[in-house]
């Protein structure tokens, strides 16, 4: 079988990820792999789309290798996506899958992006690998690896892969009305970041209307013009200092012209079942203040113009993203149904989150992604250095260990719960017990 291993990670030859197929290519000599370094070339790529071409044209089995970059792929792997749907090639009934590298953090939502786009794309995708970055090293990963591709010669055999539920739900871009607007009489600092070109109107005039009603002053920038030099490299210059080593100026423009503001709202058309390539380089430059959540507490909002109700992975990315962030995300309006409507309602919801400091405590999202970074950056804190400080000083180590009286606490009612005599003994004091705290609270505002 003809193996073509897309690596797109901006690593190339280095990347971590691409060790799992180099791995497979010499436990199973009887197929023939071949590379290529789309991630790290995607300049040259873009250029010149022939020699991909030719090597999607030979392969059977086609696997996507990539890190996991903020929710998705890296950057450089979402263009060179844009540029294989806009190249044309027939890959309908070729099979494909993917293998990547993480600490599974939001690892779902890579895969299921790019099982999503293989499948716009007609091809027969089977379920991927996501492999912890030092899994290569266990013989326990080395296993899961070797199973893994075993289980993709099989379903190739068998013609066994997923199905496609299709899109059920039928896109229609409904305008927008336009209001006056009048700054004079407003005030605070909303910035709104938006990849917007002269061609998008749709979601040129949702951006204007939301202004025009939004009851802060607002601000427009626009990342599509920022002279970025490239997506982020995964290269660790920042995990110091936090200066990137692009000299583009992007992690000084983010904290001074961004950051600062009171709420940061995106607007994006939707493109490939995320926001883009640009905006992806957008997330991923951000990697400059690490794994800190620099801007917790700012409430946040999106302006979607697209099938925004049949996305449920991008729905699952943008609540992440401000639930590990620590921003209340005061709403999407998007524009299949009434657009003007969720738009006056993203700027009511914003306004009072503003005015009244109001913000949640994180659901599962939230308390997942950072239980994930707090372990992380625990065992990383020789290297990253600014986050380790971050996390010590914003009380993140919350390691269920240090809670040596809880603990003692529950072998106590442990004790007591396993003697039938003491349970039947105690009635109903054990559940009198665990709420006494809560009554303790509720007492202090009797009249």
């Amino acid at each position: 079988m003809n193996v073509l291993v897309l690596n797109g990670s901006p690593k190339g030859k280095y990347s971590i990820t691409l060790q799992t197929s180099l791995y497979l290519e010499k436990k199973f000599p009887e197929h023939k792999f071949k590379f290529l370094d789309v991630g790290q070339q995607i300049k040259f790529f873009e250029k010149n789309f022939s020699r991909v071409a030719d090597a999607i044209t030979d392969a059977e089995l086609i696997i996507f290798s990539y890190p996991v970059y903020t929710f998705i792929a890296p950057s450089q792997l979402h263009r060179f996506i844009e540029l294989l749907k806009a190249s044309g090639i027939d890959l309908a009934g070729k099979f494909v899958t993917q293998i990547t590298t993480s600490k599974h953090f939001y690892d779902v939502t890579a895969h299921k992006y790019i099982q999503e786009n293989c499948q716009d794309l007609g091809m027969k995708y089977i379920k991927g690998l996501s492999a912890d970055m030092d899994d290569l090293l266990t013989e326990n990963g080395q296993k899961e690896a070797n199973d893994f591709f075993e289980f993709v010669c099989w379903s190739i055999e068998h013609d066994v892969y997923e199905i496609n539920p299709g899109n059920t739900v039928t896109s229609a871009h409904h305008p927008v009305s336009t209001v006056s607007q009048n700054d004079d009489e407003k005030s605070g600092d909303v910035v709104i970041v938006t990849d917007c070109t002269g061609n998008d109107k749709q979601l040129s005039d949702m951006i204007n209307r939301f202004r025009a009603v939004l009851k802060h002053r607002s601000r427009i920038v626009n990342i599509s013009e920022y002279p970025f030099s490239g997506g982020c490299l995964g290269c660790f210059n920042c995990a110091s200092t936090g200066k990137c080593v692009y000299k583009d100026g992007f992690d000084d423009f983010l904290r001074n012209n961004i950051q600062t503001a009171d709420a940061i709202v995106y607007a994006f058309s939707i493109k490939d079942h995320s926001m883009g390539s640009i905006f992806k380089m957008y997330d991923d430059r951000q990697f400059c203040n690490g794994h800190r959540t620099v801007t917790m507490g700012k409430p946040t909002g999106y302006l979607i113009s697209g099938n925004y109700h049949a996305e449920s992975n991008l729905q699952m990315i943008i609540e992440g993203r401000s639930e590990v962030g620590g921003n209340f995300l005061a709403g999407v309006a998007c524009d299949e149904i009434n657009p003007d409507e969720e738009i006056d309602r993203l700027a009511a919801r914003l306004d009072y989150a503003i005015s009244n400091k109001y913000s949640q405590p994180r659901n599962f999202y939230g308390v997942s992604g950072m239980k994930i970074f707090r372990d992380l950056i625990w065992l990383m804190r020789g290297m990253m250095k600014a986050d380790h400080k971050f996390y010590k000083e914003h009380g993140i180590y919350d390691f269920p260990q240090k809670k040596k009286g809880t603990m003692i606490k529950m072998y106590l009612v442990g004790a007591l719960i396993s003697s039938p005599k003491l349970k039947s003994k105690m009635g109903n004091k054990l559940n009198e017990g665990m709420i006494a705290p809560y009554r303790k609270v509720l007492d202090k505002f009797s009249p």
